[in-house]
């Protein structure tokens, strides 16, 4: 399914440690390749301001085209509260803090299994 340069397990690993570069809050990824055809894996955080949720998508698509991969599809930038980033087999959600609690993926997807990251997120 993907089209990139990346792996699908290089292409998680480089978009999960660009979200962290940037401080992003309860980094969270989930296996859905058992409960959806969407993709592999949803990547979702959240920040604490527009601005932050902006700079974290722009890393994470600078990281990405760094690595030799590409970023297919990208909807909310402007408005930063919701930036929704496809990336082939993995969707990167980054939320404003409120939006996350309202829309509550983690709640929605309950069946897909989290993935470990304890390898690749900077302890705070």
């Amino acid at each position: 399914m993907t089209t990139t340069a990346l792996n699908v397990q290089d292409t998680l690993n480089t978009a999960v440690e660009a979200v962290d570069n940037k401080k992003a809050n309860n980094i969270v990824a989930l296996d859905m390749r058992k409960v959806s055809l969407m993709a592999d894996y949803f990547v979702i955080a959240d920040a604490a301001s527009t601005r932050q949720v902006q700079a974290i998508a722009t890393e994470v698509k600078d990281k990405i085209q760094e690595a030799g991969g590409s970023v297919r599809f990208m909807e909310g930038f402007q408005a930063g509260e919701w930036v929704l980033m496809d990336l082939g087999d993995v969707i990167i959600h980054i939320f404003s803090t409120e939006g996350r609690d309202f829309y509550n993926l983690e709640r929605l997807w309950n069946d897909a299994p989290y993935v470990n990251l304890d390898n690749l997120l900077t302890e705070n």
